[in-house]
């Protein structure tokens, strides 16, 4: 599983490190130190508490949110499997994006809920580039 450090959580979340920690420090995501006393969120509990952030974040029209060159850095949220076809969703700060791509892809990729991915966007296709 996959782990994050405050400052990587916040640049997934498209907030500040300090927005982070207190929001650790408030208990709404929950953390543990590695063996170097760093706060570190697993994966799979950043990717819940993205979707839930981006739930409440409706009409904040005070906050910016841009990509350079189409690019969305943030976490796999959730994973969908067929036999030839798979869907993969991201959420990168406020926005939710899914991709549908070959299972091949998703395999190759090693795509999983919690790990850090960029959704690509040109045009109506969405490409997913592991981090």
């Amino acid at each position: 599983m996959q782990s994050y450090t405050i400052g990587q959580a916040a640049r997934l979340l498209g907030v500040s490190p300090d927005t982070a920690r207190r929001w650790a420090d408030a208990g709404r995501v929950v953390t543990h130190r590695d063996e170097t006393g760093r706060r570190l969120i697993d994966g799979k509990d950043l990717a819940a508490f993205s979707v839930e952030l981006a739930k409440g974040a409706g009409g904040d029209e005070d906050v910016s949110y841009t990509s350079v060159r189409n690019a969305f850095p943030g976490i796999v949220t959730a994973v969908k499997l067929g036999d030839v076809a798979a869907q993969v969703e991201i959420q990168a700060g406020p926005h939710r994006l899914v991709s549908l791509l070959t299972r091949e892809a998703v395999e190759e990729l090693g795509l999983e809920v919690g790990m850090e991915a960029t959704a690509r966007v040109k045009s109506t296709n969405v490409h997913i580039d592991r981090a």
